[in-house]
């Protein structure tokens, strides 16, 4: 589709180009003009102005398993220096810092009064294991600055981690910052994850959990490393599902109000339900991806969505400010 002269240019803030095809394609569909703008490299001057138009930051906590360890520190200078500028960036340096700390994700759902698993951090052998002997029973490790769900370990036991920590084949992540969480025992093996976009429930998508917790369901996540153009209809596409969630669901109007407070305009939040039926919430997605081949299922393309939201919120304010 040709792009629309009226409408503002979309600049992307990137830096895993796996996952921009179904995004630029949703909106190119809906007439924006698209700018890419990886975040690997680069330089900046505060005192240039940035260029006008809308700001998409589509940086992952990830990055740095893709080589690109400065990625995430580019990209709180840029989004300082775009704000600084009164340029519209969807999901900005607040939404950032939540997305890259699993720690400030739980400050931030425990504030808006949402039932969390226990959740602390720790730096350092000693402070990881003191910390995993004040849990009664099983706990979980992540990466504070998490993605992918890399760093995911189940312990039952804080004698466990310590003699992993004393072999030195435990992975510390990105910073060294590691969040311990209470184990949520679930009768069913899936996690649910509530998409959000411009305040608005999108879908629930059900992830099944049997091979782990690296639950990206982006398509380009789901081929193998091996075999790249294989279709992810004929795998691992089909660990996602439609979730039986509305709008009018408490817990997704918790979470709709936490976005809009929080300033996060694009998540997909994740919860865990144990056998009791009590939902815990642990993780927000800033950087969400859709399954294509879910979306494909239930009508629903979640970048065509994104890019709508854009047209239908965002370009009206901006053509007022610029007539007033």
């Amino acid at each position: 589709m040709s792009t629309d002269s009226r409408l503002p240019t979309v600049h992307v803030l990137y830096e895993n180009p796996a996952w921009l095809p179904p995004l630029v394609a949703g909106l190119e569909a809906e007439g924006f003009p698209v700018r890419l703008v990886e975040m690997v490299d680069g330089s900046l001057d505060p005192d240039e102005p940035p260029p006008e138009g809308i700001w998409l930051n589509r940086m992952s906590p990830s990055s740095h398993t893709r080589g690109h360890g400065n990625s995430v520190e580019l990209t709180r200078e840029t989004l300082a220096w775009l704000e600084s500028w009164g340029r519209r960036v969807v999901n900005g340096a607040a939404a950032f810092e939540l997305e890259m700390s699993k720690l400030r994700q739980h400050l931030a759902v425990r504030r808006h009064g949402i039932e969390a698993p226990r959740t602390v951090l720790g730096v350092g052998s000693e402070g990881l294991v003191q910390l995993a002997r004040s849990f009664d029973g099983p706990f979980i490790t992540k990466h504070n600055r998490g993605g992918k769900g890399l760093g995911i370990e189940l312990f039952r036991s804080a004698d466990e981690l310590a003699d992993r920590l004393a072999a030195g084949s435990f992975d510390l992540g990105p910073d060294g910052k590691i969040v311990l969480q209470q184990y949520i025992e679930a009768p069913e093996p899936f996690i649910t994850r509530v998409e959000i976009v411009g305040g608005r429930f999108l879908f629930a998508m059900r992830s099944a959990t049997t091979a782990g917790f690296q639950l990206c369901p982006s398509d380009a996540c789901q081929a193998p490393a091996a075999a790249p153009d294989v279709c992810p209809a004929d795998g691992g596409a089909s660990k996602f599902s439609l979730a039986p969630l509305t709008a009018d669901d408490p817990l997704v109007a918790a979470y709709v109000r936490l976005c809009q407070f929080e300033g996060i305009e694009v998540a997909g939040i994740e919860f865990i339900e144990d056998r009791e039926g009590r939902r815990y919430t642990y993780d927000i997605n800033g950087t969400t991806n859709y399954s294509g081949v879910l979306g494909a299922r239930i009508g629903i393309d979640g970048m065509r969505e994104v890019a709508r939201y854009l047209r239908r919120e965002l370009v009206p304010s901006m053509l007022t400010r610029e007539v007033a």
